[in-house]
Parts: C-alpha cells; structure tokens; sequence
C-alpha cells in the first residue's frame, strides 16, 4: 500500500508542475521517475489489475455489427464508383501545422501526438484538410475522389446517438474548375441516392451559401471581425431555439440586439426556388454583391436539382451556417426526420448523416504559389446511420449472417477426414466459400446443426457410396433436399445455386 501512495504522490508532484507551467525538462524528469515507479507496482505478483474497456469514445464491433456495417459501405461505395470517383487514401496523422487554423472555434478538437521524433503530429480531424494537402502536394488541379477512414476528435462522446472520438467518415469530392453549381449539383444528388438507398426513412438536406449568410451579417450590421463567430451560433439553430441563440449573440459575443434581431428576420426562412426570387428582390440583401452571387448560383442550384428530380427533399435554409472556416461557397447538411404523430405539422430532425460543401480557397492555403483548386465535396455520417441501422435488426430480431460461406463440406461415416479436406481444397481453388469443422470424425448431426446456427446453405456431404461412385450428396439445408451430383459437376453446382438473383 506504502508504494501505492508513493505513486500517488508523485502522480500528484507532475500534475502540479504542470499546472506552474514548471521547466519541461523537469517535468520530463519527474514524468520518467512516475512511469518506473509505476513499472515497480505492476511488476508485483498479482497487484496489477488490467481494466478492461475500450477508451472513451471508441467501440468494438462485433462480426454482427460488422455484417451490418459492411452492407452499409457497399452501398455508399457502390455509389461513388456509379458517379466515377477513384479512392485515395492519406495518413492517420498529419504534420500539426496542416491541422491548425482550418476548423474554426473547433480546433480545440484536435488530438495532439507526443512529439517522438522531431515532427510536431496530430491526428486527422476530417478527410477534407488531408485531401487539400494531397492536392497541393501533388499538383493536382482535377480530381473526382472518395476517401473512407477513420478520423478522431476530442469531442465530449455521446455514443447512444452515434457521436464518437474515433470514427469513420465517407467522402466524396469534386476538385477542379467547372461552371457553377454543375458539380455541387451532384454532390446533392449523391447524397439523395444514398439515404433513399439505405432506406433511413423521411428525410431533409437543408441548403445555404456562405456568401448569402457573409452577406446578410453585412447588411444586418455584423463587423467583419464578429462574422465566424456570429456564424456558430446560428448554426446552432437546428438544436436550440432562435431566443438562446439570440442571447448568446448579444450576451457572450457583443453583437448589437438591433442586429441581432435583423438577423432573426432571415435565418427563420426556408423554402425552395420562390424564396431565392423572393430575396433576389429584397431590397437590402439585393445591394450586397456576396449575397447577390451567392443567391444567383442558389437559383441555378435548384434548377439542375429540379432536372434531377430531387427538389422535394431540398430546402433552402438560411439559418444553415455549418461552423468550419474552410467553405466558401454552397453549405448542405441533411437530416433525418421523425414524425412524432398525426397531428405535427412539422416533422422532427433527429440528426444530422450528411454535410458537405464548397471550399475554393482550401488547396490555395497549402500551395506554395497560392494556386487556387476549386473543390465541393460531401461526407456521409456513417455512425449515426449505422446506430439508426443497428438499433432497426435489434428491434426486428433479424438473423443477420456473419460469413458467406456457401457450402460447408461434411462426412457421413467416420474415418473420411481425408477425403472431406482433398473435396474442401478443391473448392477453395475454384474460389467456392466453404467451411469444414476441424474434428476427425464429427457427427453428420452437429454438422448440419452447424450450418442452422450460421446459415450455411448448402451442404457437400461425402460418404463411402458417394466416393465409390464418383459423386458428392449436395443438401440443401433451409428444404432438407438432397441430389447427388458428379464430382466434376459439384463446381458449377454450388455456384448455381448461390448465386444473387
């Protein structure tokens, strides 16, 4: 117990020279003296207890929630490829100074590495800033690309609503110069194909333009100092009433009430094309030159979703913001939506599965010239979709399939362990899925058991008659139906039968 408290102490002694900012060569010091004394206590017999967790903010998947999973990323990398992207893939860490300055008041996000070599690291926050850093780097002016991995955030975790430290983002860019809005057309238009793929139920992707919102904070009487931070809080209005918002504006961030109140009048509209019209002739916004751009290319937008057919689940929302710094132009976000009853004339979101936007400047940030790549991209909130998912099979109590092996190869006598691995290497070359149990003699009952319990669906059964006449019994496990079929002809069979209709 006496060296526990010893630990303690100087656990204690570290914690408070950080706190004095002490000299780090001192802390280093006493850091390396608590890591040996803690070396000392674990190394008594029977001391060191592990615990068993995974970190906070991060998760282990099972094969089923990995099943799941897996059909999730077919289908939304089934659609990038069916929209001619090539994948990429960067490293999980980037040089810290890459990181810093991209994400706004969220930076604070970042997990910092320990410098272990004379690189200050960090790891990736999104895929957006290393794919900006890759375009830079490489010269690259046109790309169209998706990027699927992981990426980690300091975040407070709330793990129920699928909100993690480490998780993985779907992406999907455009990078280059084309005419306005074809590219961001598209982007939307993907993000539609998937959450009707992924059948999530009733669904909004809410739409804005950096440059209405800079320039309605203009016109409402924003300094320019104050708009990224004015730009925060009304991206706070999906979660929290426009009173609060309000009162965080005038109160925590020294905004004027007569602006914040002109602001008010804006950012509760939403709607489609006769709202564009309808500000395209507001008096005010009309004289800014930001927001004229911003509402002409929204016009344009909305007439290519409309030649897409996509525009009943699109709303022009001016009170999205999206908080990072790094957009320049559209800003999209899509939710999913809850109708709580009847008798709600709204429906409610319950969570944001998909943003995106464009950022024109970002690349020009990296490149040693300045050279600018225009860029719209949309990443796929995978663990939120992926909670809604699971939560959905637990409810149904669906069976869902953690293999897909096609045929299990089983014996009906003894002493034909032999034979059962000359047939199941036959299979393996010619690419057939299939399983053997690892016991000399197994009964043919626990065999077909087996295949009940994983929905193996075929069963290859080999037996002194069979073998004598050059045959293999093929049973059918979900009808019990048995066929003997020529060994040569097993192959093609098996292939036959496990095909996707």
């Amino acid at each position: 117990m006496a060296a526990e408290a010893a630990v303690r102490e100087q656990a204690e002694a570290v914690r408070r020279l950080k706190q004095d900012k002490a000299d780090p060569d001192e802390i280093a010091k006493e850091v390396a003296k608590l890591l040996e004394m803690k070396a000392q206590l674990g190394g008594d017999e029977g001391k060191h207890k592990f615990v068993l967790k995974t970190p906070k903010g991060t998760r282990d998947y099972s094969p089923k929630q990995m099943a799941i999973r897996e059909r999730v990323f077919n289908a939304i990398i089934a659609c990038f490829k069916r929209h001619g992207a090539e994948v990429i893939d960067t490293p999980v860490f980037e040089l810290k100074e890459t990181l810093t300055g991209k994400y706004g008041e969220d930076s604070k996000l970042i997990y910092d590495l320990k410098d272990q070599g004379g690189e200050l690291l960090s790891l990736r926050y999104d895929l957006t800033v290393p794919f900006a850093r890759y375009l830079a780097m490489n010269k690259i002016t046109n790309i169209k690309r998706y990027h699927i991995a992981k990426v980690y955030r300091r975040d407070n975790p709330a793990m129920t609503r699928g909100r993690y430290r480490e998780f993985y983002q779907c992406d999907f860019d455009i990078a280059g110069q084309f005419d306005p809005m074809i590219p961001d057309a598209e982007c939307l238009k993907i993000v539609h194909e998937i959450l009707s793929d992924l059948q999530l139920g009733d669904f909004l992707v809410k739409v804005n333009d950096r440059r209405i919102l800079d320039g309605m904070f203009a016109v409402c009487g924003v300094p320019d100092s104050k708009f990224r931070t004015i730009c925060s809080s009304v991206d706070k209005l999906d979660k929290v009433p426009w009173e609060e918002v309000r009162s965080e504006m005038v109160g925590e961030k020294g905004l004027s009430p007569e602006a914040a109140d002109r602001i008010g009048e804006y950012v509760q509209l939403h709607g489609g094309l006769d709202l564009i019209e309808r500000l395209l002739q507001d008096p005010k916004l009309s004289q800014n030159k930001l927001a004229k751009e911003g509402l002409g290319d929204m016009k344009l937008l909305f007439e290519y979703l409309t030649l897409f057919g996509i525009t009943g689940k699109i709303s022009f929302d001016l009170s999205l913001a999206r908080g990072l710094d790094y957009y320049t132009g559209v800003i999209f976000e899509a939710v999913l939506l809850q109708q709580e009853n009847d008798h709600v004339e709204e429906p409610v979101s319950v969570g944001s599965v998909a943003g995106g936007g464009r950022y024109d400047g970002l690349v020009g940030m990296f490149d040693p010239k300045g050279r600018k790549v225009p860029c719209v991209g949309v990443s796929i909130g995978i663990e939120r979709i992926f909670s809604i998912l699971e939560q959905r099979v637990e409810a149904s109590e669906e069976k869902i399939r953690t293999t897909e092996t096609q045929v299990l190869v089983a014996s009906a006598q003894k002493k034909l362990l032999e034979e059962r691995l000359k047939l199941i290497s036959e299979l393996w070359d010619a690419g057939i899925k299939a399983e053997v149990l690892y016991k000399k003699n197994p009964k043919l009952l626990n065999q077909l058991q087996y295949c009940e319990d994983t929905g193996i669906p075929l069963v290859a059964i080999v037996g002194e008659q069979e073998l004598k006449d050059g045959v293999v019994k093929l049973r059918v496990v979900a009808t019990r139906e048995e066929v003997n079929i020529r060994r040569e002809d097993l192959v093609e069979e098996i292939r036959m039968r496990t095909s996707q209709p």
